[in-house]
């Protein structure tokens, strides 16, 4: 029985609903509002009271009390989440929620800036991975994906849906920004997406098992998310952010306390080129819900985006601050690449971050099947080697590969075969659209 309830008729009392009214008004008549970077926990306060009152609702048997505690939801959120999208009605957060009517998907958000690297990922998984599952592309009106690109894309790939995810949140593009954002468009992507399960993938992933393996993660089952670690890399370098997590974070969460980044001080925790959500969960959507938040034009310029990198450390901030389970992949960012002989050891050395699943087999990596797309736009490059839990030593800049010291891997007939084909579709489609 819920929290809250009263044991005999399974009723919140009258005073129950006195308590959460007061506290939708003191939302109300307390916004947040500039300057943000005190204000994240208190978000995370109200987003998981917004939770929990979905809960009630879900729950409810009773139909006056469930039409109030729905109306106190609405009022809430609508106070807490300016972002939300319009609707004919005033059950803004309870319409969201029902659009989730389709099971699982991946939703791919992209422009026409990375539409190439997009086409790459989609013919790797329809083609040469073979997915089964549906595909969503996430764009923010056609500035962003131009019209053209959008029809290329349905004519050369087979059931693919299209989000206009600044459409989806109507006018409330002044506060998302979402045509200049770039990153800032994932989050919001994944919650209007109609998708129940989402696995959210950036453009220039590259799988190595059909994405369907991550719903098959004991970790997924548990908590309904699965997120993927960065590299480890520069500890003690940045003061700033850790002293404002930590001003944040009062009584971190079992899933925090196993951070290196939060217990010995590392710069970053999550490599958010895949996200994976269910969102039949509420405490999910209510988590979701503040990572958006955190991704909104105005706080992302005044804070997120100064204090970390993009939307990477909102993932996981945004869940630890709401008090909703979520979970990590258990190794930090692996290697995948080339073998490199440094004297008495083994190096691998490339230009992305390798992930692997919960019994260490390679799941997927960022940055694309090019070799360093960042300098070379025409050069594919096929990894021989992988790397798990060995020491980062991080290139210097751009043209510099990272390189991983400990015990290299050779990559298996069925990688390497998914590569080498994933690598051929590739440049088939780069030469059929003109890509280069």
């Amino acid at each position: 029985m819920t929290r809250g309830r009263n044991w005999d008729t399974g009723r919140i009392s009258d005073a129950q609903l006195k308590e959460i009214d007061a506290e939708v008004q003191s939302f109300a008549n307390n916004p947040v509002q500039s300057p943000y970077k005190d204000l994240f926990s208190e978000v995370g306060r109200r987003a998981d009271k917004i939770g929990k009152w979905m809960h009630l609702v879900d729950t409810s048997s009773d139909s006056t009390e469930r039409k109030h505690l729905s109306q106190a939801v609405e009022n809430a959120a609508n106070t807490v989440f300016e972002f939300l999208p319009n609707s004919k009605t005033e059950t803004l957060l309870a319409d969201l929620r029902a659009s989730f009517r389709y099971g699982r998907g991946i939703v791919i958000p992209t422009g026409s800036k990375t539409v190439r690297f997009a086409c790459h990922l989609l013919v790797s998984l329809q083609e040469a991975i073979r997915t089964t599952l549906p595909i969503e592309i996430a764009y923010a009106g056609d500035r962003d994906l131009l019209p053209a690109d959008r029809e290329r894309l349905r004519n050369r790939f087979k059931d693919l849906r299209f989000l206009d995810v600044s459409a989806a949140f109507g006018d409330s593009d002044s506060i998302l920004g979402l045509r200049e954002g770039n990153w800032a468009i994932k989050p919001f992507a994944a919650l209007a997406s109609s998708f129940e399960e989402v696995i959210l993938v950036d453009a220039d992933a590259v799988f190595l098992q059909p994405p369907e393996a991550m719903f098959k993660q004991a970790a997924y089952g548990d908590t309904g998310t699965l997120f993927f670690h960065d590299r480890l890399l520069w500890q003690h370098a940045f003061e700033s952010r850790h002293q404002w997590w930590r001003s944040q974070i009062t009584h971190p969460s079992p899933a925090l306390n196993k951070s290196l980044v939060w217990t010995e001080d590392y710069a970053e925790e999550g490599d958010s080129g895949v996200v994976v959500l269910d969102k039949s969960r509420v405490g999910v959507v209510a988590a979701l819900l503040h990572v958006c938040w955190q991704n909104t034009q105005a706080v992302r310029d005044e804070v997120t985006y100064k204090l970390t990198y993009g939307d990477k450390e909102s993932w996981w901030f945004g869940f630890e601050l709401t008090g909703s389970p979520y979970v990590f992949e258990k190794h930090y960012g692996s290697m995948i690449g080339w073998s490199k002989d440094a004297g008495s050891n083994l190096e691998i050395c490339s230009f992305v971050i390798a992930h692997v699943d919960e019994r260490d087999r390679l799941l997927w990596y960022n940055g694309g099947l090019l070799k360093n797309k960042k300098v070379d736009l025409e050069s594919f490059g096929l990894p021989t080697h992988w790397m798990v839990n060995g020491t980062w030593k991080k290139g210097a800049d751009r043209k510099d590969m990272s390189c991983m010291v400990g015990k290299a891997l050779d990559l298996s007939s069925d990688e390497r075969a998914i590569l080498t084909e994933s690598i051929r579709l590739a440049g088939d489609i780069d030469a059929a659209f003109g890509f280069i």
